[in-house]
């Protein structure tokens, strides 16, 4: 082919081609958002502030004199990293505070047992509660029984929980704890023993709070390592009759906890508050790494890294509650937070450990505003994917500000797969936290705080509307 010929073709070539397609128009929302999460993939703030909770304070059980000190880190901690009218609110509490705890299987041989009172339990008489034991290998199971056949009885229950990723397993065994003593002392039973809620086979068992009933008496109860519930499985299946005594010491008296806030002013728009935070008490057997330090520097941080470089439009504020795990915090902050209710933009809570996030639930009618649609394509990089089903909760502290005032609240799922390997139990300590997953969370928070700090979005606005009472 000539020169000439060639130079033809190619002129043909390009005039028939088709034209370039236009170039994506840029979403600045969205652009400073990700820039928001590269900051946070990179800041070493939220390891730093559990890291030094756990190593200065320690388990934070409400109550407590080491509540005290944790309230005092606190405060000092939001001033050191630049967060504006950082102070604490009091509200009452009844502390329930652990004393000696034993257990141990008298007949057909002796052994001792691992295990730890339930939060809120009563004590034992200082000789302790013996009796026969009882199996149920499924809490529906001490449901079912008639009502005074476990008179002078000890109800165990044995259900394992399933491992889940969306801590689904937890939900479903919650009643067995919670619920499980008052069901066994109206069947007559002296005391309740039921199998960790964990997923883990540590020797170290797990506690957590129970909710006596006023039409039940308040039996005793604790919780059995996953190891020592397996061992009375064993012993009940060979058929002899087993004998165990337990013994519990606990003081309860009316105290007060704090509730640590702070903000970071909005410059436009100040009296809208975008909300976050995680709690600020643990339970005492391990240092409160996971639950909840982790979930208190993931909202410290993603705060902070949203709102420091640039004045957001709208407040955000970091609360550090300070007694959910015994379910004082809820009520006490709505109560004192009611009237601002209305101008809470939304609300989220961080408080399940330290791994990743993996899916975000938002409020109702949210999700395809071009506000979300940013969101979703911002941390869809981090492997995070914004669920079509809407929030429905955020967290214990928050709930009675969504359920009762209707806030809008945001839901980050965080994998819990290994989550209550420790939870609630000595394993809960900093080890168990990985830096990089723990970063990758913060960038997800963060990124949600800045686009809504920083845009116009009324999730109340989009919210459906409720059907009519029939």
């Amino acid at each position: 082919m000539g020169a000439r010929l060639l130079l033809a073709v190619v002129v043909l070539a390009l005039a028939t081609a088709a034209p370039p397609a236009p170039a994506r128009a840029a979403d600045p929302l969205r652009e400073a958002a990700s820039a928001v999460r590269d900051r946070a993939l990179a800041d070493p703030g939220a390891f730093a502030f559990v890291e030094q909770l756990t190593v200065e304070v320690g388990p934070r059980l409400a109550g407590s004199e080491a509540a005290a000190r944790a309230r005092d880190w606190a405060l000092a901690k939001l001033k050191a990293l630049g967060f504006s009218d950082v102070h604490a609110e009091a509200f009452p509490i009844t502390a329930w505070l652990r004393g000696p705890e034993e257990a141990e299987i008298t007949a057909p041989r002796p052994q001792r047992l691992a295990i730890i009172g339930l939060g809120g339990s009563a004590p034992t008489p200082p000789q302790g509660v013996e009796g026969e034991v009882v199996v149920f290998g499924a809490y529906a199971d001490l449901l079912a029984a008639a009502p005074g056949s476990l008179a002078g009885k000890i109800a165990v229950v044995l259900q394992p929980m399933v491992r889940a990723q969306d801590a689904s397993g937890y939900g479903a065994m919650n009643a067995a704890r919670r619920a499980g003593p008052s069901e066994a002392a109206r069947r007559g039973a002296v005391a309740y023993l039921v199998r960790s809620l964990a997923t883990g086979e540590s020797r170290a068992p797990h506690t957590g709070a129970l909710n006596y009933q006023p039409d039940a008496p308040k039996i005793p109860a604790a919780a059995l390592s996953v190891i020592d519930a397996e061992l009375l499985e064993r012993l009940a299946a060979r058929g002899q009759p087993v004998r165990l005594r337990l013994k519990l010491a606990s003081t309860s008296r009316r105290s007060v906890a704090w509730t640590v806030a702070g903000e970071i002013p909005g410059r436009e728009r100040p009296q809208e508050i975008v909300q976050v935070g995680g709690h600020l008490d643990s339970w005492d057997p391990g240092t409160g790494a996971i639950d909840d330090g982790a979930g208190m520097a993931i909202a410290v941080a993603a705060a902070r890294v949203a709102g420091t470089q640039n004045p957001p439009r709208r407040t955000i504020r970091v609360a550090l509650f300070g007694a959910e795990e015994m379910d004082f915090a809820r009520p006490a902050f709505a109560e004192a937070h009611a009237a601002e209710a209305p101008r809470m933009v939304v609300v989220g809570e961080a408080d399940i450990g330290a791994d990743a996030a993996w899916r975000v639930q938002l409020p109702a009618g949210s999700r395809d505003t071009p506000q979300m649609a940013a969101y979703a394509a911002t941390v869809a990089p981090l492997g995070v994917y914004v669920s079509a089903d809407p929030s429905k909760g955020s967290g214990d502290d928050v709930a009675d500000l969504i359920r009762k005032a209707g806030v809008p609240a945001v839901a980050i799922s965080q994998d819990a797969s290994r989550y209550f390997d420790w939870h609630h139990s000595a394993e809960d300590t900093l080890d168990k936290i990985d830096p990089a997953k723990l970063d990758q969370a913060v960038a997800t928070w963060a990124a949600f705080i800045y686009i809504v700090a920083n845009s116009d979005i009324d999730f109340r606005a989009h919210a459906p509307a409720s059907p009519p009472h029939p």
